[in-house]
Parts: C-alpha cells; structure tokens; sequence
C-alpha cells in the first residue's frame, strides 16, 4: 500500500483529511443558520431575520461593535507599533535588540488569556498598580474600551513585528541610492521607496493581528471577572454553555465572525493586485543593522521602556501575585508566601492531571498533524493535483477561522445521531479535543514547512524517481533530512500553541476531563487569583522545559548527523 501511494493519491487523501477536519465543521456553523436542528434530526428552515437581529438585540449588537474596536483599533496601532519596531530593529543596533526579538516570540507562543489575566492583576481596583505603587489611576485606565486596545496592541504587535522583520532580511540598496542620487532626502526615500515595497508584508501582518483580535476568546473571557466588554466569540460562547442554549445563536454569530474575517482577506487581495513587488534580483544583499549614532541610548531607552511594559507587566504580575498571601498587602515579608504553589500538590489539585491530558492531546496534535501537514507542504510545493487550491485554502481557513467557531462545527458534525452505532459520536469524548488540536496545529505546520521546502528544487526528487525510488523514499532519504529542522520547528509550534487553546478546550472538554487551559481559567474566574498564578508560573515553566529539552535533543542528533 506504502507502495502504490503517489503524488495524485496523497493529494486526494490530504483533501479528504482537511475537509473532515476543518471544511464540514466549518460549513456545519453555516448550515445551522439555514436549517437549524438539522444536526439533530430536525428539519425545519431558518428564521433568516435572525441575521439582522445582531443590528437589533442590545447584546449582539454591542458584542459586534466591540469585536470591530477591538479588531480595527488593534489593527492599526500593532501594525505601525510592529512596523516602526521591525524597521528599527534591521536599520540599527542598540542594546536590548536581542532582547527584543526574544519578547516578541514570548509574546507570539503565550497565549492570551493569560497575558490578559496578568493585565488584570496589575490594573483591577486592589491590583499591584495600586497596592504597590498607589497607582489607583490605573485601573480606570485599562478597563476602558480604549485601555483593552492598547493591551491587545502590546499583545499582538509582535504577529506585524516578525513579518516585517522576516520581510527585511534582503534590500535592494540600488533603489534607495537612485532616489538619492536624483536629490531626495532620507525622509523621502524611506516614505516613497522604502515603505512601499514593504507594503505586501505589512498588510500580512496587518491581516494576522485583525484576524488573531477579532476572534481572540482569551481576553474577553479573562476580563469578564472584573469588566463587561462582551465580543463575538465570547457572546457565542455564551450562547452555548447558559440555558437555554442557542446554537441557531452561536451559528449566526458565528457567521458574522467568519464574514469579518473574509471581507479583511479580500481587501488584502484587492490591495496587493494593484501593484507588483517582486523586486528581489541577484543585487539584492543581506540586511544588517548599521550604527544608529548619538540617538543609540535613546532607542535602548524605548526599547528597554517598551519590555518592561510589555512584558513585564503580564508575565511579571503573574510572578508577583503567584508569591503574596494577601493581593493588596503589598510585597513585604510579612505577605510573601509558597502556599499557593504548595495547594498545587494537594490531593484532589487538578493541575498535573491537566497538564498530563494536555500533554496527550498536544503530542497526538503534533505528531498527526505533522504527517498531514507534510503531505499537504508536499503537494503544494512539488505536484499539480489539481485540487491543489482546495488544499490551499482549507490550510488558509483553519489558520483565520477562531477556535470558538471551529469548536461549535465540531459540536454539529460529531454528535449526530447516526455515528454512535459507528462509536464516532466524538462529542463530550476525549478524542474530540485531538481532532479539533489537529485541525489547529496542521495550518501551523504546513506554513512552516511550505518555506523550508521552497528552498529545496523539485530535480532533487524527480532524479530520485526517474531511478525507481517511491515517493515514501523519496520523501523518507531525501526532502525529511534537508527539512530536518522545519520539521522540528513546525511540530513544537503546534505543540505550544495547542497546549494553551483556551477556546477549543472551553467548548469542547468533556465532563470531569478537565486540561491545563480550563484548571487556569476556572481558578481565574473564582478569583482564586494567586492559584490562577502559582498554576499558570508551574504549568508554563514544565511546557517551555519540554520544549526546550525536546529542541535540544533533536538539535544534537542534527549535529552529529
């Protein structure tokens, strides 16, 4: 069988795989606003009024303002913060940069919601800011529409960040020394040539904060404790987990969440089409950063401003709090305590057999949907199948669509009727919880991939099966070693990022099966905050420890390879 598997079979196997995984869910939610109950036996057609009630109910409707606010406001600040910093970072050096690069990742991998509870516990009424510092101010500040924009912007910036970066690691200096040849001044060069050609990578990174703003769960669901700024995905988890349950709810508001996301990736296209940016030729060099001069320590200053802030606040907060007795005794000796990290170790503690199940589910994730996105990077890059576009977009639309509403799709197409004489009646089961971890880490590794491979020429494989070599050899002896490290990289990625799902593990975990997300959220929410945080300090710290010994290890079996 191994054998008999060609390029044309792996392509219509990927394509069966990706449509049950993220086309069916998806087309699911879509379904059940035309013909609600048809998933359990019901068929009846739509109320299609219901579509324009958002317009009309207080709650829907201040849920869709708020996710555009949020959405546009954090869009436009993470993109030009993410963009100056990224010009920066590749046109000088300055203390701190590296530093820079490491916060940006940080704040890439951890997921929101806890970021957002570290914003909490520094900004709320008897928060750090004021027990520590007096800051009472403080918390008027940041629990305001414009406050919850500036916090997603210091979270989201980094996405615009390393795209840009990532976009400037070759220039064209020939461009730049015409212009000022022909009398143009710095300033002009860097507005009229240097940012246009830029544009492609910042509208992506523009793209990706939109759409990682606009369908985030974790920070509605973390400020829910102590503000009321309901958005999209939160008012369709509501809809589903109060009584009475609404899907017909979710399923609209749902909807209007995926067509936000479609009418940002169309301008995207509308905008690159006007215009041609291949300018790379065999004159392009290296970017590295030059000598910023006299303003050298005021850049390291701003940086340096900017960490303490970004990265300090979230991540710091949660250090702090995880170590108080009381929250508002501020950080004397009197008020320092393990006793919280000690409750984590009590019997009947949920962490560990969370961090376990968690664990399972994130290693079934990586491996499955290393194989799958191999096999999707393999036919996008080497064949003409020609449902490649297909294959495409389905990689393209599990990457957009947020997790809340891929996880209400796979509450519609796991829990029919007809699949329990089948034993696939996956909903409120564990394996339900892979295959959504599946569907989230395959875009991941497929992106991931997809780039490495553009690197290595398609002759290499063909001159391999002009001498007989199957396509498994061919991929096993020959692309798996030259894309050793993108493979390694991809799998890690989605390792991470499926550790810390919130939205999936909200919606779909079974009963008394609780994973590290929820163990975290719900001590969050009964403003257990210091166990929130010695869990979220000992839970992160064993993740990151993992990655980096599985990332060491397959680092030394590549070297001595």
């Amino acid at each position: 069988m191994v054998k008999a598997l060609n390029v044309n079979r792996l392509g219509w196997i990927v394509s069966i795989l990706l449509a049950i995984l993220v086309l069916f869910p998806l087309a699911a939610v879509i379904i059940q606003v035309l013909l609600p109950g048809v998933f359990f036996g019901e068929l009846n057609f739509g109320d299609l009024s219901l579509l324009l009630d958002v317009f009309n109910r207080p709650l829907w409707r201040k849920s869709l303002e708020n996710s555009l606010l949020l959405g546009i406001g954090t869009t436009l600040f993470g993109t030009i913060l993410g963009t100056v910093l990224a010009m920066a970072r590749s046109r000088w050096s300055f203390r701190g940069a590296a530093l820079l690069d490491a916060a940006a990742w940080i704040l890439f991998i951890m997921p929101s919601f806890i970021l957002a509870q570290g914003w909490i516990m520094f900004s709320a009424g008897n928060g750090l800011a004021a027990s520590l510092f007096g800051w009472k101010w403080v918390s008027s500040a940041v629990f305001s529409p414009a406050g919850l924009v500036a916090v997603m912007t210091f979270s989201k910036f980094p996405l615009a960040y390393l795209t840009v970066r990532a976009a400037m690691e070759w220039k064209m200096d020939m461009l730049s020394q015409a212009a000022r040849l022909c009398g143009a001044s710095s300033w002009r060069v860097w507005r009229t040539v240097e940012v246009p050609l830029l544009l492609p990578s910042i509208f992506s990174g523009a793209l990706l904060v939109f759409m990682d703003t606009i369908g985030d769960f974790g920070l509605p669901s973390a400020i829910a404790v102590v503000y009321r700024f309901p958005t999209l995905p939160y008012s369709i988890y509501s809809a589903i987990y109060t009584s009475p349950i609404r899907f017909d709810m979710a399923g609209v508001l749902s909807l209007y969440l995926v067509l936000l996301i479609a009418m940002a990736i169309a301008v995207q296209f509308y905008v690159l089409r006007r215009a041609r940016y291949d300018i790379l030729s065999g004159r392009a060099v290296r970017s590295a950063p030059g000598s910023a001069g006299k303003y050298s320590w005021l850049i390291s200053c701003a940086v340096g401003l900017l960490l303490i802030v970004v990265i300090g606040i979230p991540i710091g907060s949660s250090l702090v709090m995880s170590i108080l007795q009381v929250q508002s005794g501020g950080l004397v000796r009197g008020n320092l305590t393990l006793e919280h990290y000690s409750e984590l170790f009590r019997h009947g503690a949920d962490l560990f057999p969370g961090i376990g199940r968690s664990l399972m589910i994130a290693a079934a994730a990586s491996v499955f949907g290393l194989i799958i996105g191999l096999g999707a990077a393999f036919v996008l890059s080497y064949s003409r199948f020609k449902f490649k576009k297909l294959i495409e977009t389905a990689t393209l639309i599990s990457f957009a669509v947020p997790g809340v509403v891929l996880g209400i799709g796979y509450i519609f197409v796991w829990n029919q009727k007809w699949l329990e004489p089948l034993g696939l009646r996956l909903y409120s089961k564990p394996p339900i919880l892979v295959l959504a971890a599946i569907a989230g880490a395959i875009p991941v590794i497929t992106r991931i991939i997809t780039g490495s491979m553009a690197k290595v020429p398609g002759h290499l494989l063909d001159a391999a099966q002009i001498q007989g070599a199957s396509l498994v050899s061919r991929v096993r002896t020959i692309l798996i070693p030259l894309i050793r490290g993108a493979l390694v990289s991809g799998a890690l990625a989605a390792f991470g990022s499926c550790i810390f799902d919130l939205a999936v593990n909200s919606i779909l975990f079974p009963p008394n099966f609780v994973t590290l997300p929820i163990v975290i959220d719900d001590a969050f929410e009964d403003m257990r905050f210091g166990y929130a945080s010695a869990a979220t300090v000992t839970g992160g710290g064993i993740i990151v420890l993992i990655l980096v010994v599985i990332e060491s290890i397959f680092k030394k079996r590549g070297a001595r390879a």
